[in-house]
């Protein structure tokens, strides 16, 4: 997280499957942690006024009721461990792989925003634009509440086609202030269910919070253009190898 600013669901979660959690504790655990770690991040960014309140608001007008509504339908599955672990999983595969996608081809999402979004994007009224923002909320509450992945890259991605003059660092600002009030109503949901691990938790916040302080530092030294065709190649893979042997 802290040399790429993405990634601490994408890879926390495969981690924790690795390591033998099962898929709703992951999940639940892994949202609790993404709000609290991304919480002095909007403070920083609010600080520096980098953050558009008004497309947090819209992408939550989407993506808070898709939070709730999954996870009242992943309820029912609260009794079916293994139909949950198949769904949770499934879903973590379709997230994994679209957030690598975005990270591989950001350059040319950049390009096709600046020369062929925007004007596509003038063409639509402005009540459109807003009802499709909410619309691309409402997927990533879906993504994020089942598989714990997906508010970051893919929120990213629906900003700058739907908003290509929005500055990046007001993108990044924007997208993290939206995924933090996500993850901390999805990772209330899953502790209704059951699906935390207090302990886990902060044996997590122990070893990242450091982490992430010496990766900025590292980050700063590194090229952008080689650490996400990096970490894009590797969530590709672990997506890829989740949809053909999912872990039970």
């Amino acid at each position: 997280m802290g040399l790429t600013g993405v990634g601490g669901g994408a890879l926390m979660t495969p981690i924790l499957l690795l390591l033998g959690i099962s898929p709703a504790l992951a999940v639940g655990t892994d949202l609790l942690y993404a709000a609290l770690t991304k919480s002095a991040a909007v403070w920083i960014h609010h600080r520096n006024r980098t953050i558009q309140w008004r497309l947090v608001l819209l992408l939550s007008l989407g993506s808070i009721p898709a939070a709730a509504l999954s996870v009242w339908l992943l309820r029912d599955l609260v009794s079916d461990t293994a139909g949950l672990n198949r769904v949770i999983v499934g879903t973590l595969s379709v997230s994994l792989i679209l957030t690598a996608i975005v990270l591989l081809l950001r350059g040319r999402l950049h390009s096709f925003g600046s020369r062929h979004a925007l004007p596509l994007v003038r063409r639509l009224h402005g009540p459109w634009r807003l009802r499709i923002t909410i619309a691309g909320g409402f997927l990533i509450g879906v993504l994020v509440t089942i598989s714990s992945v997906g508010a970051g890259a893919l929120g990213a991605a629906i900003l700058l086609l739907l908003y290509p003059r929005l500055l990046a660092l007001r993108i990044v600002g924007t997208d993290i202030a939206h995924a933090v009030p996500l993850a901390l109503v999805a990772g209330l949901g899953h502790f209704y269910l059951g699906n935390v691990d207090f302990s886990l938790l902060g044996s997590l916040l122990l070893g990242s919070l450091p982490g992430i302080y010496i990766g900025s530092r590292i980050g700063l030294q590194l090229p952008d253009r080689v650490l996400r065709p990096v970490l894009g190649s590797v969530l590709l893979v672990i997506g890829l190898g989740f949809a053909i042997a999912p872990p039970t």
